[in-house]
C-alpha cells in the first residue's frame, strides 16, 4: 500500500507492489489490512472498491471481482465503511457516487482506494503522485508481515526514505 498526504486529504492505495492480479479473497484481505494499517494512523479508514464498473453497470470479470471482494470484507468487517465496486470519481466525490448509490454506506471522500489489480493500483498512484506537487508519499508499506517492511525503489528521494523510517518506527 502506497499513501500519499495530499491538501485534499489522505489517500491510501492498493495493491501497489506485492499481488499482481489478487483474487477476491486476497483482496479482502488486502482491504481489511489496509484499514486495520489506517487506523493504526489515527485515521477513520474510508474504503472504496474500484473499477471501471459503477454499482453493477458491467458484469465483466474484474467487475464481478470487486462485487465479490465487498462481500467477503463486509463478511470478515461488517463495521468497515465500505462500498464498491465504483468509478475513481464515484469514489472521491461523494455527490456523485450519491447519483448512483443513494444508500451508499460510504460518507464523504474515500481515503482507501483499493484496485482490481496491481497494474491499475500502481498507474493509478502515480498520476496522483506527479499530480500534486504539494503531498507527501509515504510507501510502499508492506502489510501482512509480523516485522516492517518496506520497498524503496531507486528513485527513493531522501524525504521519502525518512518518511519510510517514520512509518516504521524507525
Amino acid at each position: 500500500m502506497n499513501a500519499l498526504l495530499l491538501p485534499s486529504g489522505n489517500t491510501f492505495i492498493a495493491d501497489t507492489y506485492v499481488n499482481e492480479d489478487p483474487t477476491p479473497e486476497q483482496l479482502a484481505e488486502i482491504t481489511v489490512m489496509a484499514a486495520e494499517t489506517v487506523r493504526r494512523f489515527g485515521i477513520e479508514p474510508k474504503v472504496a472498491l474500484l473499477s471501471h464498473s459503477n454499482f453493477g453497470s458491467s458484469n465483466s470479470l474484474s467487475a464481478s471481482k470487486m462485487r465479490e471482494t465487498l462481500e467477503r470484507v463486509r463478511e470478515r468487517a461488517p463495521d468497515l465503511m465500505i462500498d464498491g465496486e465504483m468509478h475513481g470519481d464515484a469514489a472521491l466525490v461523494e455527490s456523485i457516487r450519491n447519483d448512483r448509490m443513494p444508500d451508499s454506506p460510504l460518507k464523504g471522500a474515500a481515503n482507501i482506494l483499493v484496485m482490481p489489480n496491481m497494474e491499475a493500483a500502481r498507474i493509478s498512484y502515480n498520476l496522483l503522485r506527479v499530480s500534486s506537487s504539494e503531498g507527501v508519499t509515504v510507501g510502499p508499506v508492506l502489510m501482512g508481515v509480523s516485522k516492517p517492511v518496506h520497498v524503496l525503489t531507486p528513485i527513493a528521494s531522501v524525504r521519502r526514505i525518512v518518511n519510510i523510517g517514520g512509518v516504521s518506527g524507525g
